[in-house]
């Protein structure tokens, strides 16, 4: 098979001409109007799909068989031909006057005499990846799809290098609780088209290797003591590089909305005109628990749970202890590692239990997670002996103790049973010496 020339060609407001009305007619039809072309679709009959496209200005029907001398007759002016019969001879013959009128045509039923092809095809917003496979259209199929899933996922190289003016734009992107893989198929994609990155400290850092070489990285992350933009200025540089016309994510961790601050980065770009999407992301208060195998809420143990910052914003400010120790279910603290024996006295003082099972889960989803347990009374002094640091996810209440349970239940299964002897078997010897007595 000799090298094929691939061209995409412009049928917006032109002719193309469809013979046949069957299924293969019907999908050939409806990927011209996807290419904006005028159809004319010659058959005596149509199947329900194709005649469900007919549609005055879009889809002309002509109910009759194809004619010679059509293409440079009533049909004149087609910029492209689809011969889509189930006759052969009917297809041969289009073919031929198209080849005679200079129409390149495409035969659907025999891709050896065919002057053009109709290629597997998936769009992806602006980016059209078309494939052909010498001849095998399930084999193109197959590539078409695996494509599609990659552009979706932001795995292909999006990024447009050509910016277009104005059309610059804020992300606001969780990218999930560590673990790369937890990022949202939108996500990635958004951060894979990214001319400008600004990540915090918990964000995904593992997703920073797969952009481009031209993309900028912009590190505003908060530690402790530590930060390397002040929320003004972050919200500054977001509003001044969306109006420079570029691309901006802003790649936090968690979702941008649970103690992320990310509506008021929505609300100064809001406030300066500048679009901004808000992409959801897997917040680490329930992500992370889970990961260990600690459920938030189970039933007859939790059926709710609060959330709270132990990361206060303000000199002085202190949590509601009293009404914390009060409330009923799981109690899940972010950002609290170096406020925990404060956190323990404030529930022990009003009230909690000193008995209650507590979580300290640090580095969740990630490959060196750790797990420290104990109750209210001692976690403070066993966290303090291990080291414990931040980032983790502190987790207050009964349904700690599932997760104890749920590891030794899976422990156990995993464990090789015991080979078993059948009810009623006899040692072999034991047989034989009966038989023979018996015998």
């Amino acid at each position: 098979m000799s090298p094929r020339y691939p061209l995409l060609l412009d049928l917006a407001g032109r002719r193309a001409v469809v013979v046949g009305g069957g299924p293969v007619a019907a999908r050939r039809v409806g990927g011209l109007l996807d290419a904006g072309a005028v159809v004319t679709v010659v058959a005596p009959a149509l199947c329900e799909d194709l005649a469900a496209l007919v549609e005055p200005g879009r889809v002309e029907w002509v109910a009759r068989e194809y004619a010679a001398g059509d293409l440079v007759g009533d049909l004149a002016g087609a910029r492209v031909v689809q011969a889509a019969t189930d006759d052969a001879d009917t297809n041969a013959a289009v073919a031929a006057e198209a080849e005679t009128a200079g129409i390149w045509c495409v035969r659907a039923d025999d891709a050896e005499r065919s002057a053009a092809w109709t290629p597997a095809t998936v769009r992806f917003d602006d980016v059209t990846v078309a494939v052909s496979a010498g001849r095998d259209p399930r084999r193109a199929r197959r590539l078409k799809d695996r494509i599609a899933t990659w552009l979706q996922s932001g795995e292909l190289p999006l990024r447009r290098v050509r910016r277009t003016p104005g059309a610059g734009h804020v992300a606001l992107v969780g990218g999930g609780p560590g673990d790369p893989g937890l990022i949202t198929v939108r996500g990635r994609r958004l951060l894979a088209d990214a001319d400008v990155v600004v990540v915090d400290r918990l964000a995904p850092r593992a997703l920073l290797d797969e952009l481009d070489a031209e993309v900028e990285v912009v590190e505003a992350g908060k530690g402790p003591r530590a930060h390397a933009l002040t929320q003004l200025e972050i919200n500054d540089l977001l509003v001044a590089r969306a109006r420079a016309g570029q691309r901006v994510v802003r790649l936090k961790g968690g979702d941008p909305f649970v103690f992320g601050r990310g509506a008021e980065e929505a609300l100064a770009c809001a406030r300066a005109g500048v679009p901004c999407e808000v992409v959801p992301g897997v917040t680490s208060a329930v992500a992370v628990p889970e990961s260990v195998g600690i459920p938030v809420t189970h039933r007859a143990v939790a059926r709710q749970f609060t959330v709270v910052s132990a990361h206060y914003a303000r000199a002085g400010e202190t949590p509601d202890w009293a009404g914390l120790a009060a409330t009923e279910g799981t109690l899940v603290f972010l950002m609290g590692v170096g406020q925990l024996p404060a956190l323990t006295e404030g529930l022990l003082r009003n009230g909690r239990p000193a008995t209650t099972p507590v979580a300290v889960v640090e580095r969740g989803t990630l490959p060196d997670q750790r797990t420290t347990t104990g109750t209210l009374a001692t976690i403070a002094e066993v966290a303090g002996a291990r080291g414990v640091r931040s980032p983790a996810v502190i987790v207050v209440g009964e349904v700690v103790d599932v997760a104890a349970e749920l590891t030794a239940l899976t422990a156990a299964a995993a464990e090789p049973a015991e080979a078993v002897e059948p009810a009623g078997a006899a040692d072999p010897a034991e047989g034989n010496a009966q038989g023979n007595a018996d015998g």
